[in-house]
């Protein structure tokens, strides 16, 4: 059988499964959704936000990219972003990284990936602006998976310094935003970072709403 049709038979009897436990399951669930979370995480195949959380479909509003990055000229980041706050009033962001990043294992090497040096160059800025710090970590593994966690911290701070959250924190004292790190070598998550509404940030990125 054809890998692909296995995904459909799988869907089938997912569905299935649904019905038995909740007839209205799928009609219910069609009429709206109002998640309290954004989830911002990597594309990576082995971290599903709804599985590692336990949630169910309509619990969270999910937007993924190769290294869970929140970069402040990404239009398709920025309209989720935008969407989730202003229309769906979302109460939490959560940017969840993971440890074994493929992404930031690749910034840190010197290897030409053509269109993904761009993209990567923002987790490049990040071992920069922390080099002393990580340098100082002999072990390559453990300073790789402490520039997975500084990275995580640097797209909260990247959040709050958006027009979108500085004006909900400042009409609706919301979203607060998390930072997160998905550990695939024993299933927990780590909390990493933490921002409340109306948190201070660097006054050049503050906005006169």
């Amino acid at each position: 059988m054809d890998s692909y049709k296995k995904l459909l038979l799988a869907n089938k009897a997912w569905v299935q499964d649904k019905l038995n436990i909740r007839p209205d399951y799928f009609s219910v669930s069609a009429q709206d959704q109002k998640p309290e979370f954004l989830w911002i995480g990597c594309s990576d195949s082995r971290v599903p936000a709804e599985d590692i959380t336990g949630t169910e479909p309509g619990e969270l509003f999910v937007h993924r990219n190769i290294a869970n990055l929140v970069v402040h000229t990404d239009f398709n980041m920025l309209s989720v972003l935008q969407y989730a706050v202003e229309a769906l009033r979302v109460q939490h962001i959560i940017v969840c990284g993971h440890y074994n990043c493929g992404g930031v294992r690749n910034a840190i090497t010197h290897q030409d990936l053509g269109l993904l040096n761009k993209w990567l160059r923002h987790i490049k800025d990040i071992y920069r602006m922390n080099a002393r710090e990580l340098e100082t970590i002999s072990d390559p593994q453990t300073r790789y998976d402490r520039l997975v966690e500084l990275n995580v911290s640097e797209q909260i701070q990247n959040l709050a310094e958006t027009s979108i959250v500085q004006r909900a924190w400042k009409s609706e004292q919301r979203p607060y935003l998390h930072g997160w790190v998905y550990d695939l070598r024993s299933g927990y998550i780590k909390e990493i970072a933490r921002l409340d509404p109306g948190a201070k940030i660097d006054d050049i990125y503050r906005f006169d709403l």
